[in-house]
């Protein structure tokens, strides 16, 4: 029987596989983590640039919105306004404040939180929903955890997970005990046929940093530019802790629901539009609550996205770096953002020009596990000042010390294969690794890393990454990678 580990390697292996005489599988290369500049429990976020004109962080730049861990010293917050609130903002408050509730996710034995984030009723019966990742502990390992919530006038109660959109951030719960949460009604849902202004008031509800509920204002701002998933843009402050809360229209309404904010701008602040909360409720009212270890369901719900995601991206021409000698591919910024650097002309050393394509956001399994993410970079370097010889060991050394990961608790060591190959007679070296997930059966890590081998002292080399896809579309993946290379002349004329 064919090892897993094997076989993955063979499904790399015949998209390298275009003709071009095999060389040695050298000792497997580490592989790429996920990014994950975002503290445990924080999701990910939308990144858009810190300043134009300067590279986007290298890291996603969200604000954790799960304060740390710790027994609670306010089991009944009182309501707390962080800012003086206008008069429709306190309407606002004072109609909603009975449906607002805390979300805490405890330990099993004792009294501990180990995650605090906000909750909204949507349904007279209890329903209530908030974000993914303020229970993705209790999702995770049930038998370690249990959740409560905490309302504003003080009551308290058990709650169950009946179901969740991993990427989206969504989850529906329900209280073991209804009676303390009847009669308080429900937050409605704005209409999908009633689109927001950019402009209009929004009002953002939550328990920030567990020191009490309060009301932020702030304005819509359409949709995020450039983002696979549909995701608002709030003008507006979302404290840790706020996370799950309702951020209502004018009417009391659901505009979307708080899930990250940006560390490095003012008031920068993001939702979870609608329409998947309207899709969650329908889909969940009636499920059995969760008592297992909810890996298999998240698994499901990442493959169906990374199809949809892979499929997206391979119906993008690719668009060409603009390089003299070389055609490289660059992807589209349909839902990715690119920024370019290069050398100093003025230094007589290596010249290089850079670029970095990524998605802004990563869907979060756990506070150690994000996925989701494509990201393409390349360079060209340029090494007429510094002599073949120097040239050949710093574009080499450059080629070897690209990371590739290793193995650790989340995913397996990486398997790669390496091959010299050739496109439209560009002669290319082409190295593929996979690193499979442990717990997300049938989803890896892909890294494909592409160097030019024609020049003395010319070359380019570009890397594709794609986190949490099936081997299928790994292997697809690829060979539209390697498509994008080619001359920008034809040979002859480039040598």
């Amino acid at each position: 029987m064919i090892s897993r580990r094997a076989a993955l390697a063979g499904l790399v292996l015949s998209a390298l596989a275009l003709g071009a005489a095999a060389v040695n599988v050298g000792p497997a290369r580490p592989a790429p983590t996920a990014a994950s500049g975002v503290p445990p429990g924080a999701p990910a976020a939308p990144i858009a640039p810190a300043a134009p004109g300067r590279p986007a962080p290298a890291l996603p730049a969200t604000e954790p919105l799960l304060p740390a861990g710790g027994p609670s010293t306010l089991p009944a917050p009182a309501a707390a306004a962080s800012a003086p609130l206008s008069p429709p903002g306190q309407r606002i408050y004072e109609r909603s404040r009975q449906r607002l509730l805390q979300v805490r996710t405890l330990l099993k034995t004792q009294d501990s939180q180990s995650s605090v984030g906000s909750g909204f009723l949507v349904d007279p019966s209890g329903l209530l929903v908030t974000n993914y990742h303020v229970v993705s502990q209790f999702a995770m390992q049930p038998q370690r955890h249990r959740l409560v919530y905490a309302t504003v006038d003080g009551q308290q109660g058990a709650l169950q997970l009946l179901a969740f959109d991993v990427v989206h951030d969504l989850a529906l719960l329900r209280p073991v005990d209804p009676a303390p949460l009847a009669g308080r009604g429900a937050v409605p849902l704005r209409p999908a046929d009633e689109p927001l202004q950019r402009g209009a008031r929004v009002y953002a509800l939550g328990n920030p940093l567990d020191v009490g509920f309060a009301v932020s204002e702030g304005s819509y701002n359409g949709p995020v530019e450039r983002s696979f998933l549909t995701t608002l843009f709030f003008g507006g402050s979302i404290s840790s802790g706020m996370s799950g809360g309702p951020a209502l229209d004018d009417d009391g309404r659901l505009v979307g629901v708080n899930v990250a904010t940006r560390r490095d701008g003012e008031q920068v602040s993001f939702l979870v539009p609608a329409e998947p909360v309207r899709a969650l409720i329908e889909r969940g009212r009636a499920a059995a609550p969760v008592t297992a270890p909810a890996w298999a369901e998240v698994t499901r719900q990442l493959t169906a996205h990374q199809e949809a995601l892979t499929r997206a991206f391979l119906a993008q021409p690719w668009r060409n770096a603009g390089h003299p000698r070389y055609v490289i591919p660059v992807p589209q910024e349909r839902f990715m953002r690119c920024w370019g650097r290069s050398s100093p002309q003025a230094l007589r050393s290596l010249q290089f020009e850079h670029s970095a394509c990524s998605m802004d956001s990563r869907v979060f399994v756990t506070g150690a596990l994000q996925t989701g993410h494509l990201s393409v970079r390349h360079e060209a370097y340029d090494g007429s000042r510094i002599g073949a010889l120097r040239f050949a060991d710093r574009y080499a050394g450059s080629f070897a010390n690209e990371p590739m990961g290793g193995k650790e608790a989340q995913r397996t060591a990486p398997r790669c294969v390496e091959r010299t190959i050739e496109r439209d007679g560009l002669p290319l070296r082409a190295v593929a690794c996979l690193r499979a997930y442990t717990r997300l059966e049938g989803l890896h890590d892909l890294s494909v890393l592409v160097a030019t081998l024609d020049g003395e002292r010319v070359g380019a080399q570009g890397r594709l990454d794609a986190w949490g896809v099936t081997a299928e579309n790994a292997r697809r993946l690829t060979a539209h990678y390697l498509d994008g290379y080619a001359w920008t002349t034809p040979p002859a004329a480039s040598r």
